[in-house]
């Protein structure tokens, strides 16, 4: 069976949520994906993204996909319509390793938007459920409200 590694930093990183979306895939590591920020973008309601800002680095939990995944994955991102796809290099204790992440099109990145409760909470649970420490998710929400101000 072919499969690819897969970056999640978003609601993606929540262990409960992922199986049930892709019940044959599985964690095999964390990482950080350095020269990214991660960021509240869309259209209504505010969803994970990550952009390029360079000193700055997202965490990441790093999966095996199936093409089934990868084709379920597509559907949950409207990609490619809200996402697009691409391959990134992400840095694990392991050394470096290409990943598959994806990216909001580039007509939402400029659109800060506040993420609903229960979203931030899928994520935040992610974060626990990893063992990564949840500061990023809370500066993201707070620079989205930030910009969203200005």
């Amino acid at each position: 069976m072919e499969t690819k590694i897969y970056a999640a930093y978003g609601s993606n990183l929540n262990l409960k949520q992922m199986k049930k979306r892709c019940p044959k895939t599985k964690v095999i590591g964390k990482g950080e994906l350095f020269d990214y920020k991660l960021t509240f973008r869309g259209k209504q309601t505010g969803v994970a993204n990550v952009e390029r800002n360079a000193g700055c680095s997202v965490p990441v939990v790093l999966w095996t996909i199936t093409k089934d995944c990868e084709q379920e994955l597509d559907r949950y991102e409207g990609y490619p319509r809200l996402y697009g796809k691409e391959v990134v290099t992400v840095s694990t204790a392991d050394g470096e390793r290409a990943a598959l992440v994806y990216v909001m099109a580039r007509q939402y990145e400029t659109m800060p938007v506040i993420p609903s409760e229960y979203y931030f909470e899928i994520i935040r649970q992610g974060y626990r459920d990893n063992g990564i420490d949840i500061e990023p998710i809370v500066v993201a929400l707070s620079e989205a409200k930030a910009e969203i101000l200005i």
